[in-house]
């Protein structure tokens, strides 16, 4: 006879997928109770066709931040629409699971395994909102900083309430100063980073491949606009500086002032002290999904 948790998986995974009784017993019973993997092995046996609610595009949700003391943790968690991010349950499920992901270092590992308020785990939590909600719901990525070496900052943008948002920014600052001193530039570089998306902090944190790339879709672009093949290299180094220019931190225009650059920004708050950007992270809700 089975227990009682096994009835609920059971009940979750016919709801999740339309098999009958006897198939998702199984498959439950195969896969050790994983609810994920009981799919997975229902789909493999040709018993269950791609899951309508699995299969759907889940690009819309929130990214939440929680922090103690120095500590940051920034997660996205999706769902398929905008009404179902800002429903109660779902709101409170993203505020307890950023809060575990703070405590869990921003391991998703971690995450899943970890229990709610309820005594139930994060990942048999998310089944059951995915039922109750009729939306998918995924935990798609999670990101951590903490050190006594650097002065972290963060940002939310179009936040729905506190530390919930469409965008999530987190940043390391290494500085002789006190956190007090800086505290109105850190929120305002890291405001910059939601705005202007940069895609590293200088040159260096740009991947080579991916500026050869970059530079033959300039060339390509060029011979097809007609452009003499003896002047398409000069113009096409042009335009890969202006490129990196754009999208590394340091070389952008600072948006409350785009006269001056970040690094010129930078040397006039660090004054005779120094202040050096050690890492930011920027999570925009749906982005590449």
């Amino acid at each position: 006879m089975p227990n009682n948790n096994t009835l609920e998986k059971v009940k979750k995974l016919r709801e999740l997928t339309g098999v009958g009784f006897k198939d998702c017993k199984i498959a439950i019973d195969e896969n050790k109770g994983d609810i994920e993997k009981s799919i997975d092995f229902l789909r493999k046996k040709g018993i269950a066709k791609a899951n309508k609610k699995m299969e759907r595009v889940a690009a819309d949700g929130l990214i939440a931040i929680s922090q103690k003391n120095n500590n940051f943790s920034i997660i996205e968690i999706n769902s398929e629409t905008d009404f179902v991010a800002k429903n109660k349950e779902f709101l409170k499920f993203v505020e307890e699971v950023s809060n575990i992901a703070l405590s869990s270092s921003g391991k998703m590992e971690n995450i899943l395994k970890s229990n709610m308020k309820n005594k139930k785990n994060v990942k048999d939590n998310l089944v059951s909102l995915i039922s109750k909600i009729g939306e998918k719901i995924t935990l798609r990525r999670t990101d951590f900083i903490g050190s006594e070496k650097y002065i972290n900052f963060s940002y939310i943008h179009s936040a729905v309430q506190e530390n919930l948002g469409k965008i999530g920014v987190l940043i390391s600052l290494e500085t002789s100063k006190k956190k007090d001193e800086i505290l109105e530039f850190g929120k305002q570089l890291s405001m910059h980073v939601a705005a202007s998306s940069p895609l590293s902090i200088d040159k260096a944190g740009l991947d080579e491949n991916f500026l050869k790339k970059e530079k033959e879709i300039i060339k390509e672009e060029l011979k097809n606009s007609g452009k003499d093949d003896k002047i398409i290299n000069k113009i096409a180094d042009g335009k890969l500086n202006k490129f990196i220019s754009d999208n590394t931190l340091l070389n952008q225009e600072w948006i409350m002032e785009p006269k001056k650059k970040v690094k010129d920004i930078l040397k006039e708050v660090s004054g005779k002290d120094k202040i050096e950007i050690k890492k930011f992270i920027r999570f925009k809700v749906g982005e590449g999904i």
